[in-house]
This record gives structure tokens, sequence and C-alpha cells, in this order.
């Protein structure tokens, strides 16, 4: 049973036949270039080995990468499998419809790098100090036995999950790997552009606009933007042609919160907010019912775009004066 391959994920394989890989609902970059790597691998090394991989569906952005076509999303035939592997999903309600083949399973193995994992697998591989669930998997791997496409999947999945290696969580171990798997082959070039920049002339008309109509409160350390109905429905766009948008007004000079308001329904409003240092916008968010991470959170509110940024920027208000 493959125990020459110099890996840790063997032990994990021994006696199997039938191998599952699901990801957590609303798949993104690491989800799926987790899950796309693993089967690539085992495909390779195990080839006596039957393996699915389950997910909800795989974005646009994601199917540059070989293999994305493999993925079943239409909850599969039921079977019972040896092996199952949870990837990048910190509990096991986030593996949405896959989680019935989690219970079926004979043995299951996590993997994954979210700190609120509290390890609900047979076997658990957690590491939060670790930039990607990629990252992760690629330390259980025998890099030797890598080829291209399952390097590239691995790389999307790291670049993704660190912002292009900008974010905090980007350490040592991140950039030796990568570097293992640019070494590989890997088109990163390509790749970074496909996956992380490139924007539809849509999205780049609708960039172009919020930040030409945004305005600066509070010293310039506030940043504010509106997409209403209106201007959606001129570029005939939806609330997803919106990504990236924040983050570029987050990155403008002396600004420490940036807030994005999109009319999602009449009177009814989603907030993105990002802050940079520390304003803790999931607090904020919080307040009106929302959530999220310290420095990214959401969430909706009802009003006029006016009362919405009223009730908003007096609590960011509040935290820059504290912090004053």
């Amino acid at each position: 049973m493959g125990m020459t391959m110099n890996d840790k994920l063997s032990r994990y394989l021994e006696g199997a036949h039938r191998i599952a890989i699901a990801g957590h609902t609303r798949p993104d970059g690491d989800c799926v270039g987790s899950c796309l790597a693993l089967y690539g691998y085992l495909k390779k090394n195990y080839p006596q080995l039957q393996v699915d991989v389950y997910l909800e569906n795989v974005p646009e952005a994601y199917r540059v990468l070989e293999d994305a076509d493999k993925v079943i999303t239409d909850g599969g035939d039921g079977a019972a499998h040896d092996v199952f592997f949870a990837l990048d999903s910190s509990d096991k309600e986030r593996l949405a419809g896959a989680g019935r083949y989690f219970d079926t399973a004979a043995r299951t193995v996590c993997i994954d790098h979210h700190i609120s994992n509290r390890g609900y697998g047979d076997e658990n591989v957690i590491h939060p100090k670790a930039s990607s669930t990629c990252e992760v998997l690629a330390t259980l791997m025998d890099l030797e036995h890598l080829d291209q496409k399952i390097a590239e999947a691995l790389y999307v999945g790291i670049i993704c999950d660190t912002g292009c290696f900008k974010h905090s969580n980007t350490g040592e171990q991140t950039m030796v790997i990568t570097g293992k798997l640019m070494s590989l082959g890997v088109r990163f070039s390509k790749l970074t552009d496909e996956v992380f920049y490139q924007k539809t002339y849509t999205q780049n008309q609708l960039l172009g606009r919020c930040l030409l109509e945004s305005f600066l409160m509070f010293s310039g350390r506030c940043i504010i933007s509106v997409a209403d109905r209106k201007v959606m429905d001129f570029y005939k766009a939806g609330s997803s042609d919106l990504e990236g948008v924040i983050d570029q007004m987050r990155v403008t000079k002396g600004v420490e919160v940036a807030v994005l308001l999109t009319e999602i329904g009449e009177l009814y409003y989603k907030v993105s907010m990002r802050s940079n240092a520390f304003v803790d916008v999931a607090k904020i968010a919080g307040h009106f019912g929302g959530g999220g991470h310290i420095r990214a959170a959401g969430c909706s509110m009802s009003g006029t775009k006016y009362d919405v940024i009223n009730n908003l920027t007096r609590l960011i208000e509040e935290q820059l004066k504290n912090n004053d």
C-alpha cells in the first residue's frame, strides 16, 4: 500500500480503497486549492485508490486549475468511503452537503489552519500558525512526488490566504514551500494575475466609480463609499463585482477605517468594513447583528444611506477618539 512513499499521508490510507475529500461551504482559493492538490497527489502516487472530491461549486477564478472539472457538486452517489479528508473547514457543520459522507466514513482526517478548529476528525492535523491549509497539506506530502499541476493547486491556495504574501500569516515556512513549488514549474506570474488581480471591464469600471465617489471623514482617517442600486443596475453588476474595492480603499494613505455600502434592497445595505491598525470593526459589525474579524467585518443595515453612515461613523469615531 504505497508505503514506499516518504510522506505523512500514507498512514491514513492503509487498507483504504475509496477516499472522499471535501472542504467548507462557499469554497475560497485555499479550500479549492487544497482539495484539488490532495486529489492530484493521491491519483498520481496512489493510483489504486478511488478518490472523490465534493464541493458546493468551484468559483470561476479557480477553474484555471487542472482537475477543477473532477469536482462532484451534485452530492454524488451516497456510497460510504474508507477515509474522509476534511480540508480547510473549521467545524463539521461547514462541510455542508458533504457532511453525510463524513458521518458514514470508516475514518476521518481533518487538515486545517483555523485557530477555532477543535479537532473533530478521528485524526487531526491543525496548524494555526500556518498561512493556509495548502501550507499544512504540503508538510504532509513528499514534495519530490509532486508535479506541476499539484504544485499549482497548492500555490493558488497559499496566495489566496496570504493576500499574495502580504498578510501577517505569511511565515518563513510559507516562503520555503512556495519556493519549492516554483521549482516545480508553477506558472506563478500567470496564476497570480488570473486568480488575484484580473478583473472584468465592469469590475474595473465599478472600482473607478467607487473610488471617484468616495469621501473622507475624521481628518482623513475614515474613507466611505456607496454603491447604490442605480449604479449597480447601470453596470448590470452583482455584489461579487465589488470584490477588492474595499481593499483598494483601505490602502489610502492616512486611512485607518474603510467602509463600503452596497444597496441590496429597498433602503437595505450590505456593509463591508476594513481597518489597518487598531479599530475593531468586528465589534462595530456585531453592534448591528453582523460580525467577522478584528480587521475585516461586515453587517447588513436598514435605512437611507445617510442613516447607515451616521450610525456607523458614531461608533468608528468613538474608537478613533479612544486611540488618540
